[in-house]
């Protein structure tokens, strides 16, 4: 796509049991409280989550990332549950290469609502969105080697495990080294199985 700013992305995109729409000014309570009702599940796993924002704080992330989302740059989405309007978790679409049409997804969920596949529910409809309507030809999805919950998600959706990158990350609290998985699904790949 040669100019991607031109790129309209709908209001909300949906699934049987969600909503997913691009975050908001004015998101930054409900996200604050979702964070933190979360917090020890997310800690592990999220830098984020390594000490309690304030409304304010998030609030400022949140607008961050919505001046991203305009220039088409990141879209950093948020995740409702149809039945009750809650927040149920957030995704997104992070190191877009417009030029070679790949895509990482990136997840994390409200942990009162955890096993019952919100998460897996929204990332195979933006796995499916990538192909159909950006037209990509890769998504990729990286998670802690360590993270068997969010390993799940690109496993359950056949995705492939590309290979495992060696001690480039570090840990959530910063202070280990660890892995990462490498997962990616190719629109052909998709195509073919989801047709």
């Amino acid at each position: 796509m040669e100019t991607p700013i031109l790129f309209d992305f709908p209001d909300v995109i949906e699934t049987n049991r969600l909503y997913i729409k691009p975050c908001k000014p004015g998101d930054g309570k409900i996200v604050h409280e979702a964070i933190n009702s979360s917090i020890k599940s997310l800690a592990e796993w999220m830098p984020f989550a390594q000490k309690e924002q304030t409304i304010e704080e998030i609030e400022t992330g949140l607008r961050e990332s919505y001046a991203q989302f305009i220039l088409r740059k990141d879209f950093r989405l948020h995740i409702y549950k149809k039945d009750s309007g809650e927040l149920a978790g957030s995704t997104g679409y992070h190191r877009i290469d417009w030029k070679t049409g790949s895509v990482e997804i990136g997840y994390w969920g409200v942990s009162s609502f955890g096993g019952r596949g919100y998460i897996t529910e929204a990332v195979k409809e933006l796995t499916r969105f990538a192909f159909e309507q950006f037209a990509f030809n890769r998504v990729e999805i990286r998670c802690d080697e360590l993270n068997l919950a969010s390993r799940r998600i690109p496993e359950r959706l056949g995705f492939t495990l590309d290979g495992v990158l060696r001690r480039n990350a570090l840990s959530a609290d910063g202070k280990e080294f660890r892995n990462t998985c490498v997962y990616s699904v190719l629109a052909a790949e998709w195509n073919y199985h989801h047709h």
